[in-house]
């Protein structure tokens, strides 16, 4: 007990000089005098411990920086999932509208499907579509989508059909020039491509003309699109021109679709371009060759 309190004492007094005296007394003195001697031991104290110290910094850091990093990853996940359903919903709308407009501007009455297959084979083009006789479609009715004409339907179950498309080669479809109003028939051939046949070698047909529906048959809506003439040839003797179709619309690509349920008197050929049709030297072979097609539901 007597050392703690002489230490004590002892500890007061230094305390009190400490305080009375001035900067340059002993006691400074020897504080500072011990400060100057421990400087470089408490300098390669802290020079030791920083690369411990700075370790310890980096795995904090790299810690928050995992985390950071998988937090932006998921909402960029997120982000870019959400862009795409809207880009796909915008591009849905459209062709939705593109339909609409088809369906309007040539007053049709119809009702929409969606393809959801196609030809199992390299010989035939067909597709699938999922609406059938439960809805209301029958063999023949034919189908477009915002183009024009892709085909008919040739074969309807309950719930889904098949579309026989117009550059197979067992379709046929009444076609006429839009601008000269000359009458052939459009029929697919074994490479996919078109031909329009039957076009007497006097008519006027030019690179570049609109080929549409002509509505002899009453299958098609007349004055639909089907393509552009892309090469018209005659020989000296010939009697028909050779004349090659580039598609309008194809079903590549194509999702929804409209089915053309009913025709009005409107959309029918009229009594003149079916007397054009028969007065010319194909109308007759033409006419049957439509007749078959419509038969089998080919168009």
């Amino acid at each position: 007990m007597r050392p703690l309190i002489a230490l004590s004492l002892v500890s007061v007094l230094i305390l009190t000089f400490y305080i009375r005296e001035g900067d340059a007394g002993p006691v400074h003195t020897a504080r500072s005098v011990i400060t100057t001697a421990t400087s470089p031991v408490r300098f390669a104290g802290s020079l030791a411990a920083a690369p411990f110290n700075a370790l310890g910094n980096v795995a904090a850091n790299l810690t928050a920086s995992q985390e950071t990093l998988a937090e932006l990853r998921e909402q960029n996940e997120e982000l870019t999932a959400r862009v795409a359903e809207l880009s796909e919903s915008a591009k849905t709308a459209e062709r939705l509208e593109d339909l609409l407009g088809l369906q309007s501007t040539y007053s049709l009455e119809s009702t929409a499907a969606r393809i959801i297959g196609g030809s199992s084979d390299a010989w035939t083009h067909t597709v699938t579509i999922n609406k059938g006789t439960a809805d209301g479609l029958a063999l023949g009715m034919p189908v477009c989508n915002s183009n024009g004409v892709i085909g008919q339907i040739v074969e309807c179950a309950l719930n889904v059909s098949t579309v026989l498309l117009v550059n197979d080669e067992t379709s046929g479809v009444s076609a006429m020039i839009q601008s000269s109003r000359a009458q052939g028939m459009l029929q697919g051939q074994p490479d996919g491509s078109l031909r329009l046949n039957y076009v007497p070698a006097d008519a006027v047909v030019e690179v570049g003309d609109i080929v549409i529906t002509s509505g002899i048959g009453g299958v098609f809506p007349k004055g639909l699109p089907l393509g552009t003439v892309s090469s018209v040839d005659k020989s000296a003797n010939d009697v028909y021109y050779t004349i090659t179709v580039r598609s309008q619309a194809s079903a590549e690509n194509n999702e929804e679709v409209l089915v053309i349920t009913s025709l009005t008197t409107d959309q029918s050929a009229s009594d003149t371009d079916i007397q054009a049709a028969n007065s010319s030297p194909a109308g007759e072979t033409a006419a049957e060759d439509d007749g078959s097609s419509d038969a089998n539901g080919e168009g």
